[in-house]
């Protein structure tokens, strides 16, 4: 059974790895850096602090758990015990794969870029989306980042579909978590 879904996941790899375009070439690498989203993650923690109504640090605090748990999850956990090859390290697929930047880490389940930047979508969400209604659509710009990854030869997509599910998991267990302490303090 893992082996099939292995199989499936390879194929649809090569599918959308195989799938790129010049103007993609110049783009993706750019939608994966994680530094050229700074500005973004400043608006969202500046969101969050004026219009959720958990105090500031609160906020920060979560964030932080938020990522940690999300980030070790796949980088600590996930990725040295699977140890499941990169694509991009994959012997099967020498010569296949569309590589733009280096590989990485040699083993690449589950992808932390899609962890984390879906964390930060949905914590989003959770938090803003009565004052900021368009904050759905950084489920949209998660989304992005998860296949840039792919596209990018780095990560298969049930790394990044993991991925995704862990980011979503720790947003959903930290709001959770801020709802709790703050029930609390209110009785």
């Amino acid at each position: 059974m893992i082996k099939t879904i292995e199989a499936w996941d390879q194929e649809l790899f090569k599918v959308l790895n195989g799938a790129h375009s010049a103007f993609g070439d110049f783009l993706m690498p750019w939608i994966s850096d994680k530094y050229i989203w700074i500005p973004l993650y400043a608006f969202i923690l500046y969101g969050m602090i004026k219009y959720s109504p958990y105090p500031w640090w609160q906020i920060i605090l979560a964030i932080v758990l938020m990522i940690t748990i999300s980030d070790q999850l796949t980088s600590g956990f996930l990725k040295p015990n699977v140890a499941r090859l990169r694509p991009c390290y994959e012997p099967a697929l020498e010569g296949m794969v569309h590589l733009l930047k280096g590989c990485g880490g040699k083993f690449g389940f589950a992808s932390s870029h899609a962890s984390n930047s879906f964390a930060t979508a949905f914590l989003a969400l959770f938090l803003l989306k009565a004052k900021w209604p368009w904050v759905k659509w950084l489920i949209l710009w998660a989304t992005l980042i998860a296949y840039s990854r792919i596209y990018l030869g780095v990560h298969y997509p049930g790394d990044v579909l993991t991925g995704a599910f862990i980011g979503w998991g720790s947003a959903f267990v930290i709001s959770w978590l801020l709802r709790k302490v703050n029930q609390t303090k209110s009785i």
